[in-house]
């Protein structure tokens, strides 16, 4: 009698590992097909990016005063054959402006991008907390000061300028987060201090007499025209460091991300780490402020769109997105900023205000529901 009860409990056994097995070939399909669509969604999302930049600067480079084809503007760069007009107006202007507006444009979200993760808010943007205003304030400030001597500012110089009025504003609001919890107060907080130094870049730039400086009135209000080979050389090496360290830095970021005490737990050290984010973030908003002056709502839409079609924020994969992301915006928005009107050129802000700030406005409010 005893036996077919072991036998009973035999089967039992059996049929309960059939089952675990089961079960766990069941999660582990699930999990491999889970994984498989997230990285064919990675790689759409980077082939729509890179196609649409593709689109945008070939359609940048035909478009203006003067319009050139297609073929055109290829022979003119690969086998630099053509009109002198048309070679002069490719190589002097539109490919140093459109080259400046893709890396800046992404330069600018990957600021963004590093401020989000450093305060855990998505409203967090060079902008908003006032960043790309100490920038412009000690940008003009320097260019003023050396221009009533004689003296010439360098690329180099502005961008320097540019980092110590982002590292000043950076740093009142780091201070301000120590004191104040909420982190809807430390934004007001951001705001304050960016009001205080547009106003003084708007006394500067309201006495400064020089007509030497007639363009910073422009570049005050955020520009990528005039750019120069002298500026895309410096900015381009400051921009790919930038991005560089960004990407080394993708392992305790994401970390971070689930928590400082997470991060602190698995080896991170915090307070270094937060140390590099300011930097890399300060230095990548004074490269762009230096050139192209102050650019708004960019370092917050294009994360968050970026992140929303990716529907994942893992840093190695949202920084390279991000940057793509800001450059295909920034291209566009000059784009339109040139030809909207033309040949009256709107500034640069204007257009990304207009486009960014209805986004924000739907991250609230998809983010409140």
């Amino acid at each position: 009698m005893m036996r077919p009860k072991a036998d009973m409990e035999q089967g039992n056994r059996q049929k309960n590992e059939y089952r675990e097995d089961r079960a766990g070939t069941l999660q582990s399909d699930s999990l491999r097909r889970a994984l498989a669509g997230r990285r064919r969604r990675c790689a759409t999302v980077f082939a729509v990016l890179l196609t649409v930049l593709f689109c945008l600067m070939v359609l940048s480079l035909c478009t203006g005063s003067v319009s050139i084809s297609p073929g055109q503007v290829l022979q003119i760069i690969f086998l630099r054959e053509g009109t002198a007009e048309a070679v002069s107006i490719i190589w002097k202007i539109r490919l140093p402006r459109l080259i400046m507006a893709a890396e800046l444009g992404g330069a600018l979200s990957v600021s963004g991008f590093l401020l989000q993760t450093y305060f855990a808010n998505p409203i967090a943007g060079p902008s908003v907390l006032g960043i790309s205003s100490g920038a412009k304030m000690a940008v003009s400030f320097s260019m003023v000061s050396a221009l009533s001597v004689g003296l010439r500012m360098s690329s180099l110089q502005m961008v320097l300028a540019a980092f110590a009025g982002a590292l000043l504003v950076t740093g009142f609001v780091v201070l301000a987060s120590h004191y104040v919890q909420a982190m809807s107060s430390l934004l007001v907080a951001g705001i304050m201090a960016g009001y205080i130094c547009s106003a003084v870049t708007d006394f500067i730039v309201t006495f400064a007499d020089d007509s030497s400086i007639v363009n910073l009135h422009n570049w005050s209000r955020g520009s990528f025209s005039g750019m120069s080979w002298e500026h895309t050389a410096a900015a381009t090496a400051i921009v790919c460091f930038g991005l560089l360290a960004a990407i080394a830095l993708a392992k305790p970021m994401g970390a971070f991300q689930l928590g400082e005490a997470y991060a602190a737990g698995v080896g991170v050290q915090t307070r270094r780490f937060r140390v590099y984010l300011i930097l890399l973030s300060s230095l990548l908003t004074a490269c762009v402020t230096a050139y192209a002056g102050p650019i708004s709502f960019v370092g917050i839409a294009v994360p968050f769109l970026v992140r929303k079609m990716l529907r994942q924020s893992k840093p190695l994969v949202v920084i390279p997105a991000v940057f793509l992301g800001g450059a295909v915006f920034c291209t566009g928005c000059d784009l339109i900023a040139r030809t909207a009107f033309a040949p009256t050129e709107m500034n640069i802000s204007t257009v990304t205000s207009i486009i960014g700030a209805p986004i924000v406005i739907y991250m609230l409010i998809s983010r409140r529901k």
